[in-house]
């Protein structure tokens, strides 16, 4: 063997030894502390790996086991998450040329995640991941596969303790994944399933993946089902979503939005997703008595999220709208008052501020009918605005028989309370209508005026209990039930005749009315109603802050009538249970809830409404003989100060 060929068998046969003796003790898992590394400081939290393979190739085969994330520094307990092995196949090629990362096929064996969040909502599973900066390639993953998965969520906060199981199973040719919760929720049980499309369709843009969701909360059910074009960006979704349960007030910690009291309800939609918003369409739903129906779109990802909405009402009934004004209406969850004694109607439950702060709420309303007794209100337009924790109502307008009245209003935080104040228009209000609330007498004529609140607390009672303003009212002509007029003034003889028929009606020539609210006392200076048998005078107060009734009406007749006996009638008691003395007659009580009827349903409603006075000849001429009474000079004449 020359010289010559001995350095070209050293120069070649050197690096083929060295080859094989390095692949004779190569170890991939030498690269285990640079993937450990890169890894934890991927999402912020230890990450330990126990073995490491790699199948070199245009399609590079890899395999982690016994991989470990931890949980943050001093938290105790299981690690935040354990997988027993992780296999992954990677598209190198793609990679290399277009920075793609194409993952043709991923399998998760025997991930068990162990999720944990204290009252004080600290949790081991906040993440520290990076923003995407756009400048990456694309993700792609086709066949994913998870065995044997566990989640294992504990939180005080949300009084949760659940475990969710998650599997691929095969289902035809597609496959399918599996999702089942058991445990509890809101201090309540929950349980459910859902059943997903083959994960190797995540991607599949051409096929949309089918999804089925069924849970249950407590008595609270959900069911979604449909498909979804692009799951992994919710995109191109028709799906159909069915809600109920017996009160709105727990879906708060189901979803996270804050929602009040109510009577048992059930919501259906299609849901959809686009534009990084939440859209929810031929919305349909019965909250109670009261149906709604619209669509409704949410941005939830905005710095403050966005709800619009646009819904109507063909029926509404009042009383199951009690929780959306701090109250607890009939058939929820709410906390029941004590039996002994009735609720008192201004809601005293505080109004939260931070959540009129959680979201930006736009909405248009619209209710046919309206059902309630005593508030005689035909049909509700609303448009309604909250921004940055600020409520402003432009206008609401509740129409009266032929009349309405328009409202507007703002209600803003200022410092720990709430800062109310609302402009009132009060046109052609049908006393016709009005009586007929009441389902007592009946009546004729028009009541026109306009009015202003002014008001601050943290519920509806406070506001009313520091409430000011005044009240000014009247009408001009038109007519009443002889019953209400002869009950007024304790007239048994017309009282009975009346009751049969005879006379049917009494002629108003005016009605005129000061209330002047200060500090929530609203005082009577004074009430006149002028009629052909006699001039009604009512004086007294209505404490608004403690509901109490201090009332007083008496009749003078302008002729003999047989069985006159010109007593006045005491109303008082409380908002939710008024008194009447004398009370021993049925009839009577029947004839003053028509005053009350007329008069306090408004502010019990809005406290201090100040209606304006019809600029009538009439009017006129008693409002001069009225001003010689004690109290007089605070009479309106023609049309009121507006604030």
């Amino acid at each position: 063997m020359t010289r010559r060929t001995r350095i070209w068998l050293i120069a070649l046969g050197t690096p083929l030894i060295l080859v094989a003796v390095l692949a004779a003790v190569w170890r991939w898992d030498w690269f285990i502390p640079m993937v450990e590394s890169r890894a934890s400081a991927a999402i912020g939290r230890p990450v330990k790996i126990g073995h490491l393979s790699v199948g070199l190739g245009r399609i590079t085969h890899a395999s982690v086991s016994d991989v470990t994330v931890q949980n943050p520094p001093g938290w105790e307990g299981k690690p935040l998450a354990h997988v027993e092995r992780i296999d992954v196949a990677v598209d190198l090629w793609s990679y290399l040329r277009h920075g793609d990362l194409v993952i043709p096929s991923l399998a998760v064996i025997r991930p068990d995640v162990s999720a944990a969040q204290t009252k004080d909502g600290k949790s081991n599973y906040d993440l520290a991941l990076p923003a995407p900066t756009g400048k990456d390639g694309a993700l792609k993953i086709g066949d994913l596969r998870i065995e044997d998965g566990t989640v294992h969520a504990v939180s005080a906060r949300l009084a949760a303790d659940f475990t969710v199981g998650i599997n691929t199973r095969q289902q035809g040719p597609d496959g399918q994944i599996v999702a089942d919760v058991n445990g509890t929720y809101n201090a309540a049980p929950i349980s459910g399933q859902m059943v997903g499309g083959a994960l190797l369709s995540l991607r599949d843009g051409s096929k949309p993946w089918p999804v089925d969701l069924r849970l249950q909360n407590g008595e609270t059910r959900v069911r979604l089902n449909g498909t979804v074009q692009d799951p992994v960006h919710f995109a191109g979704a028709d799906l159909r979503l069915d809600l109920s349960g017996p009160d709105m007030a727990q879906l708060d910690a189901l979803t996270g939005v804050p929602v009040p009291h109510s009577p048992p309800f059930r919501l259906t939609s299609r849901v959809d997703y686009a534009d990084r918003r939440l859209l929810l369409r031929d919305l349909k739903g019965q909250l109670g008595r009261s149906d709604i129906a619209g669509d409704a779109e949410a941005e939830p990802f905005a710095q403050r999220p966005v709800v619009r909405a646009q819904l109507t009402s063909q029926r509404i009934d009042l009383t199951d709208l009690t929780g959306f004004i701090g109250g607890n209406p009939s058939g929820s969850d709410a906390p029941k008052q004590p039996t002994k004694a009735k609720p008192a109607l201004l809601p005293g439950k505080p109004i939260s501020l931070p959540r009129l702060q959680w979201a930006d709420v736009h909405l248009r309303y619209h209710a046919r009918q309206i059902i309630n007794r005593g508030v005689p209100l035909d049909n509700v337009d609303l448009t309604l605005d909250l921004e940055n924790g600020r409520i402003s109502v432009h206008p609401l307008t509740a129409s009266v028989g032929q009349g309405q009245v328009k409202v507007d209003a703002s209600v803003a935080p200022d410092s720990e309370v709430l800062h109310a104040q609302v402009d009132i228009d009060i046109e052609r209000i049908d006393v016709a209508r009005l009586a007929q609330s009441t389902g007592v007498a009946h009546g004729a004529g028009v009541i026109n005026g306009a009015g202003s609140i002014d008001a601050r607390g943290r519920s509806l009672a406070s506001m009313g209990a520091t409430a000011n303003g005044n009240i000014r009212f009247g009408m001009s002509g038109g007519n009443l039930s002889a019953l209400l007029v002869d009950l007024s003034g304790l007239q048994f003889g017309n009282a009975l005749l009346s009751a049969l028929g005879l006379p049917t009606r009494t002629q108003i020539d005016c009605m005129i009315g000061v209330i002047d609210i200060r500090n929530g006392l609203a005082a009577l200076k004074p009430l006149v109603v002028d009629t052909s048998e006699g001039v009604i005078n009512g004086t007294g107060t209505v404490n608004l802050g403690t509901e109490a009734i201090d009332l007083t009406l008496q009749t003078e007749a302008k002729h003999f009538t047989i069985g006159s006996l010109p007593t006045p009638i005491q109303i008082g008691g409380t908002f939710s249970n008024p008194t009447i003395v004398p009370g021993a007659e049925a009839a009577v009580r029947g004839g003053a809830a028509i005053g009350l009827g007329v008069l306090f349903p408004p502010l019990a409603i809005l406290p201090t409404i100040q209606f304006g006075t019809a600029d009538d000849k009439k009017c006129e001429r008693i409002l001069a003989s009225a001003r010689q009474q004690p109290g007089g000079d605070r009479l309106p004449g023609g049309a009121p100060d507006r604030k």
